[in-house]
């Protein structure tokens, strides 16, 4: 009785393993995770479409706990926090973080320069559909803190989440320690986070502005990641920390 021959590698009629998900053609999982977060922002857009963007029973009760709880310490507190979350030293950490990525004077101007663009265009993003949505902001009577312009998206929200974004990637491009590497993010992401919230402590926003912030602001992120990655944007790679297996050709 005669046994098939076993295919070789080289035998293109052989049987081949399937492709991984990363392997697989046109799989992109930043690409994904950008087009997730849009689809939770437009969800968030649409209910308060429904309701004339009128705030939201947990919204309103998320403000009113707000202005009940505001001791004078807290509240100066959340005043320095949210100055932040804007302004020319935001941009100016944005171009830190091209910079601190880059591996050369050439590569650090073009990574600051593209760092730079992102953050940019998210802004562009976020104004247009601010201007598109016109959702009023909370009364002024209840602010604690100067606001200016329409309420959704949040501003501050989008802004720092962008740049805690890019100083993230510069971390990983940089520091070599995992746990100084985890510990950083971490960091920047509670700062983000934090930004977020004092627009809602301090009575500019309400809490649906700052999560359409949130979300604007990592899908623009994912999106920005997966043009890397492609090398559609000459970002620099992160580094893969210290003790971590290196890549072999």
């Amino acid at each position: 009785m005669k046994h098939a021959a076993r295919p070789t590698e080289d035998d293109p009629t052989g049987p081949r393993p399937l492709p991984t998900a990363s392997e697989r053609p046109g799989v992109s999982r930043p690409l994904l995770f950008s087009a997730a977060c849009l689809l939770l922002l437009a969800a968030t857009a649409a209910l308060l479409a429904v309701h004339d963007w009128v705030p939201l029973g947990p919204e309103r009760a998320a403000h009113a706990w707000s202005v009940a709880h505001r001791p004078d310490a807290v509240a100066a507190a959340a005043v320095v926090v949210t100055a932040a979350g804007s302004g020319p030293v935001l941009y100016a950490l944005a171009l830190l973080a091209g910079a601190l990525a880059g591996r050369n004077a050439r590569e650090r101007l073009r990574a600051a320069l593209i760092a730079l663009s992102v953050l940019l265009l998210g802004q562009a993003v976020r104004y247009v559909l601010m201007e598109l949505i016109a959702r009023p902001r909370p009364s002024e009577a209840d602010w604690i803190s100067r606001a200016t312009g329409h309420s959704f998206p949040s501003g501050h929200s989008t802004t720092s989440v962008l740049v805690a974004g890019l100083l993230a990637r510069a971390v990983l491009t940089r520091l070599q320690g995992a746990v100084a590497r985890r510990l950083a993010c971490a960091l920047l992401a509670v700062w983000a986070v934090t930004v977020g919230a004092t627009r809602v402590y301090l009575g500019v926003h309400w809490p649906g502005d700052v999560l359409a912030g949130w979300l604007l602001a990592t899908a623009w992120l994912s999106c920005a990641l997966h043009l890397v990655r492609r090398g559609t944007l000459p970002f620099p790679p992160a580094s893969p920390p210290s003790g971590a297996p290196q890549a072999t050709h």
